[in-house]
């Protein structure tokens, strides 16, 4: 993502509201250069209060339902007819300090594979593994061909979902030189009220932050954020989200091992498996 967050207008955001109905379950997933992915469907899940084999509660994944009853909304960065709608996404929205773009197009690899395509499949991927959770899971976009929506639309799904966790999805575009992943969390903005939410979207950045880096092994940034946490007010997703909420940065794309990584569909269901257990972590 680097510069190229966001969200951008488009009237399909209504998909994702209605009923806590997860948008994208009727589409299909774009994946990378090496696969075509399924859009996820609710799995199956152990009957509740189940325990694993050795008589310990399910972790996230292993079924069992820990994330019953918790509403969480993944937010897939940009869309794929962003680039053939400029003066759409350029349109400017209110992020509560300031005004910014609807949405960007994102970024790419130098193999062409894009930003908006790895953040659909992932989302789906994570969305799955939540679901078998049993975590009612809403999608910002409900396909891979749309445009947008706004930033601030995005934070909306969550806001009225009133979501226990949201998480905004991307990669970023930075220098090749610079390699790892980052947290994008939120700094309390008055205007545009994720004042309340702060503290908590705060936790969730670190636990997201934990499991990332301990299940996929991709290093903190070298060149951005501390200890891979990096506190922004420049962005209208959070600063308009009154609940929990933050950004990942999963690599920059830019670089030749990062790239590789998450060009790589095992790779990205790994990244999948690593944030589900950082949501349980959080949520548990």
């Amino acid at each position: 993502m680097r510069i190229l967050q966001g969200g951008s207008a488009v009237a399909g955001i209504a998909l994702c509201l209605g009923a806590l109905a997860a948008c994208g379950d009727s589409s299909k997933a774009s994946g990378g250069p090496d696969e075509t992915v399924a859009p996820p469907t609710a799995g199956a899940t152990a009957p509740a209060g189940a325990r694993g084999p050795d008589g310990a509660s399910p972790q996230p994944g292993q079924g069992g339902e820990p994330l019953h009853g918790k509403v969480i909304v993944l937010d897939p960065g940009h869309n794929g007819g962003n680039t053939s709608h400029p003066a759409e996404i350029a349109k400017q929205v209110d992020i509560g300090n300031g005004h910014k773009e609807c949405d960007t197009t994102g970024t790419s690899t130098n193999a062409g594979y894009d930003e908006h395509a790895f953040t659909w499949d992932v989302s789906n991927r994570l969305a799955k593994l939540l679901r078998a959770d049993g975590a009612k899971v809403l999608l910002t976009r409900p396909n891979d061909t749309g445009v947008g929506p706004c930033v601030t639309e995005r934070a909306a799904v969550g806001n009225k979902a009133h979501a226990d966790a949201a998480l905004s999805i991307h990669a970023d575009g930075a220098a090749a030189s610079g390699h790892g992943f980052h947290i994008i969390e939120p700094i309390a903005v008055k205007g545009g009220g994720n004042t309340k939410a702060v503290p908590a979207s705060l936790k969730l950045g670190r636990s997201l932050r934990d499991a990332y880096h301990s299940g996929t092994g991709i290093a903190y940034s070298t060149y951005l954020g501390k200890k891979a946490l990096d506190p922004r007010s420049d962005l209208g997703g959070l600063n308009t989200s009154t609940v929990p909420k933050v950004f990942i940065e999963c690599g920059n794309m830019r670089n030749k091992s990062d790239a590789a990584k998450l060009s790589s569909a095992p790779f990205r269901q790994r990244i999948a498996e690593s944030l589900a257990k950082g949501f349980g972590a959080y949520l548990a």
